[in-house]
């Protein structure tokens, strides 16, 4: 079994296609919190998960909150409204990668405002149709 890196042509497809979901990640946080992350970064870890790491996507009331000692508030508050959203991180996946998210994790540390979006992917089948 390939992964997305295997077939790309030198490496230019696999640049491509994780640099797209890295700015459409940007546009969804920046649609739901009114701020996007100002570093984001996009791998495949195995051909069936892609991992989407954003940094410093707090507004200035959630760094108010970790200033305060409130991460845990500030995790279940900020997790709500990505879960909330659930479907638009998975419809924009499967729309730049044309497989279909299996399950999405969300995570959050507050302290070093780091947040990734983790989706696996439903196994693609190999050129004899296993797998």
């Amino acid at each position: 079994m390939s992964s997305p890196r295997d077939e790309a042509d030198d490496g230019e497809q696999y640049a491509s296609v994780v640099a797209e979901i890295s700015r459409e990640m940007v546009r969804i946080y920046k649609e739901q919190f009114g701020r996007g992350p100002t570093k984001a970064r996009t791998n495949f870890a195995g051909p069936d998960v892609v991992i989407a790491t954003l940094e410093r996507s707090l507004t200035p009331a959630e760094r108010r909150l970790a200033q305060m000692g409130e991460h845990q508030r500030l995790r279940d508050t900020r997790l709500y409204f990505q879960y909330a959203s659930e479907k638009t991180f998975r419809e924009t996946i499967e729309r730049i990668l044309g497989r279909k998210v299996r399950a999405f994790v969300s995570g959050l540390d507050a302290e070093q405002d780091v947040a990734t979006e983790i989706f696996y992917l439903e196994p693609q089948e190999d050129r004899d149709g296993q797998p």
